[in-house]
């Protein structure tokens, strides 16, 4: 199973490794001390709203931002873990297509059926 802080953390250590910072320099402008931020990083600490709105202003990525990117990594975890579904009847199934969020609010970003597809 999946835990959302696990991939909260795993996404905040990708953007700040993609901005080449150091956990020193992000926890120092966050104002959290470094073994708690790598904690955060590791999935091991749950972090409260206002430490991650503190982690993200520290990375200069919006908090929505963040959120989004767990939410589509959480969907992916989900779908991939979705061999429970295998064992029901094709009747009871819903289609893929209402199953997966589509609509303008999705523009810009990769068909989740192509990326469990892949």
């Amino acid at each position: 199973m999946v835990l959302l802080r696990q991939l909260l953390g795993d996404v905040l250590r990708r953007l700040r490794v993609r901005q080449s910072r150091t956990l020193r320099e992000v926890s120092t402008l966050a104002r959290v001390s470094l073994g708690y931020l790598s904690e955060v990083e590791r999935g091991q600490k749950e972090a409260s709203s206002e430490l991650l709105a503190s982690i993200c202003g520290a990375l200069g990525v919006p908090l929505s931002q963040v959120l989004r990117e767990v939410s589509d990594q959480f969907l992916l975890a989900e779908l991939q873990h979705a061999p429970v579904l295998a064992d029901m009847p094709e009747h009871e199934r819903l289609p893929l297509s209402e199953t997966v969020p589509s609509g303008p609010e999705f523009e810009g970003f990769p068909e989740v059926k192509d990326m469990v597809a892949a």
